[in-house]
């Protein structure tokens, strides 16, 4: 085998195989598909659109974030690049394309600076007014400059100097398209490597759940930001592409139906997949291209388009790309016998850690009464209206200590951990934090000085697998609040690998590393919940309610669960079960009505009468539940 062979298939192993199917598809396309209709003009139009659609499906299909406005940043970026050849003022065609890109991407972050303050439909609909606003800047304030209603003529196509010869570009000739592929192509490599990275991964979690991906120590907003800056580039790239394949900058590049046949385009091909919009590009300008040519039928080409789009969406829920994706998962999951794991014999919990105490009482007293306060508030109230629901608690807790908070429902304990961690800016008072004031920091600043949080609800990235669910703390551990390395493989980071073994292999999850968390039993969904929290590596470990709707028989792998990590961190738990809050915890304090009713051990709380009254129900010792 020679040299260039074992490189090849080095590469193919080594993760290209998506990347080479597509140069191959890229590379065999013009002997194909002109036979059915296609034309070197047309596909390489189809290679702008899935360009385009590249840093749409970035901001759409893997972080979440739909906008209406990308021909913001198409008509920028080519107006800008188109003006820039027209006039003279840059020679360079491939310098006037780099000039659009980037002020695309400075008029992208702009936008997203004032857009990503909101979510949801009200994030959607900024992006539109942006868009609609550009439109209007571009057709009358500066038509000077964009030509107006008339756009821009005269654009002229590159020349490529490659040494040993000199090719001119020409529109509807295939050497057009050969360049247009070959950007594509770069393009959708660097795609790749960002949903491979890590900077990939946290876009993922944004998408599947923000406000967890928030509690893990992820600087959310910072992550949005630049993915929509890099979308907005994508799409500056595209544009500038578009006036030089037509030798002409249309003034339609602003309109909202470019921004919408993006859309449509993009979830057709299949959203998240990257290559979807590519796929969605061909199908919509080929059907686009033969109707309008078809007698009789011609004037009505719109409407055939969208009665296609709809059939197509229904029949392919997820895209074309993304049900066969779906498809490829199901075969490789029936091929390992998974779905007979999952269904009907799921695996033991977990095994018992040797370094795991032998009974409950073995490991009281891990916190000393001369050991530091950790964690403190200092008249800590929230009121939401005139409920109060947390009123002047003082409230500390020791280094290495296992404290319980328990009181009926309606109590407070929830809004308490809320404020502890950021979610809840509280009222009134102070929370310290190893002696520093942490008040109102936020979720983000909270988990990343070193106490992070289970939910009494589960909060999973539900669509993930356990091993990629798992890698979302590590990676906030390992890297800060943000970084930009979307470029770095993930899957070659050793130490987060190996940190995120460790944790399966402690929460007993080790043969469900790479099963959809949806598939997960309840008692394992609520070990993976505590799971994300402890893999922050936490100085102090919040849980709310770890035992709530668990069988006997995962209440007991859970309990033996927390008498392990009790071990050389401090833990905080919510509980409503009796026996598992006198049995793991030292000290115990009891809420009601929003203020702290009592403090002590397990021993002063059973026999204190106020809480008997008040919670416990008068029970006797040995009744209590």
């Amino acid at each position: 085998m020679s040299l260039f062979s074992r490189r090849g298939l080095s590469l193919l192993r080594g993760g290209w195989r998506i990347e080479f199917a597509v140069a191959v598809s890229l590379l065999l396309a013009p002997y194909i598909l002109p036979w059915i209709g296609f034309n070197a003009d047309t596909m390489a139009r189809i290679m702008i659109w899935g360009l385009f659609g590249l840093g749409f499906d970035l901001l759409f299909g893997y972080t979440g974030l739909l906008s209406f406005g990308q021909a913001a940043f198409f008509g920028v970026g080519g107006f800008v690049s188109a003006y820039l050849l027209v006039n003279g003022l840059v020679p360079n065609v491939f310098a006037a394309l780099l000039i659009g890109t980037l002020l695309a991407a400075v008029y992208g972050a702009l936008i997203g600076l004032l857009a990503l303050r909101r979510v949801g439909i009200y994030f959607a609909m900024i992006t539109l007014a942006f868009g609609e606003m550009s439109f209007f800047l571009e057709n009358s304030p500066l038509s000077a400059f964009t030509g107006g209603e008339n756009g821009l003529p005269g654009v002229p196509t590159p020349v490529l100097h490659l040494g040993f010869a000199t090719i001119a570009l020409k529109s509807g000739q295939w050497n057009m398209y050969g360049f247009m592929a070959v950007l594509f192509l770069i393009g959708f490599v660097i795609a790749r490597r960002i949903v491979k990275s890590p900077f990939g991964a946290v876009l993922l979690a944004i998408r599947e759940n923000t406000s967890r991906a928030r509690a893990c120590g992820h600087s959310v907003q910072k992550y949005k930001l630049t993915i929509f800056i890099v979308a907005a580039a994508y799409g500056g790239f595209a544009g500038g592409l578009l006036g030089i394949l037509q030798a002409y900058m249309p003034p339609d590049a602003f309109t909202l139906q470019t921004s919408g046949q993006l859309v449509m385009q993009t979830v057709i091909g299949g959203s998240g997949t990257l290559i979807g919009p590519l796929v969605g590009a061909t199908i919509w300008l080929y059907l686009r291209e033969v109707l309008q040519h078809i007698p009789d039928i011609g004037a009505l080409w719109k409407l055939i388009l969208g009665a296609v789009f709809v059939i197509l969406v229904t029949v392919f829920r997820r895209g074309i790309c993304g049900e066969i994706l779906r498809w490829g998962q199901r075969r490789e999951a029936l091929a390992t016998n998974s779905p007979g794991a999952t269904e009907v014999d799921p695996p033991r919990a977990r095994s018992r850690s040797p370094r795991e105490p032998a009974t409950p009482e073995a490991s009281r007293g891990s916190a000393t009464d001369d050991a530091p306060v950790i964690l403190e508030t200092r008249g800590l109230s929230k009121h939401f209206g005139g409920v109060h629901a947390v009123t002047e608690v003082n409230f500390s807790v020791r280094s290495g200590e296992v404290r319980a908070l328990i009181g009926p429902n309606g109590a407070g304990k929830s809004t308490f951990f809320k404020m502890l961690t950021g979610e809840h800016i509280p009222t009134a008072g102070e929370i310290y934090f190893r002696g520093d004031q942490i008040t109102a920091q936020g979720p983000t600043a909270v988990s990343q000085l070193g106490m992070s949080k289970s939910y009494q609800i589960n909060q999973l990235f539900a669509s993930l697998t356990v091993r990629q669910n798992l890698t979302i703390p590590v990676l906030a551990r390992q890297r800060g609040p943000f970084r930009l390395d979307m470029l770095r493989r993930l899957d070659r980071w050793g130490a987060v690998n190996r940190k995120v073994e460790e944790i399966m292999q402690l929460m007993g999850l080790a043969e469900r590393a790479d099963q959809p968390t949806s598939v997960l039993a309840y008692g394992e969904k609520r070990r993976l919940e505590i799971g994300l929290a402890l893999a922050m590596e936490p100085e102090v470990l919040l849980l709310d309610e770890p035992l709530a709707g668990m069988s006997p028989s995962e209440r007991a792998d859970t309990i033996a669960l927390l008498q392990e990590l009790r071990i050389g961190r401090t833990l905080v738990v919510v509980e409503h079960d009796m026996d598992a809050v006198f049995e793991l915890a030292e000290h115990i304090t009891v809420f009601y009505e929003g203020e702290k009713l009592a403090e002590g051990t397990p021993e002063d709380i059973k026999g204190n009468s106020q809480v008997q009254d008040a919670y416990l129900g008068g029970m006797d010792e040995d009744e209590l539940a």
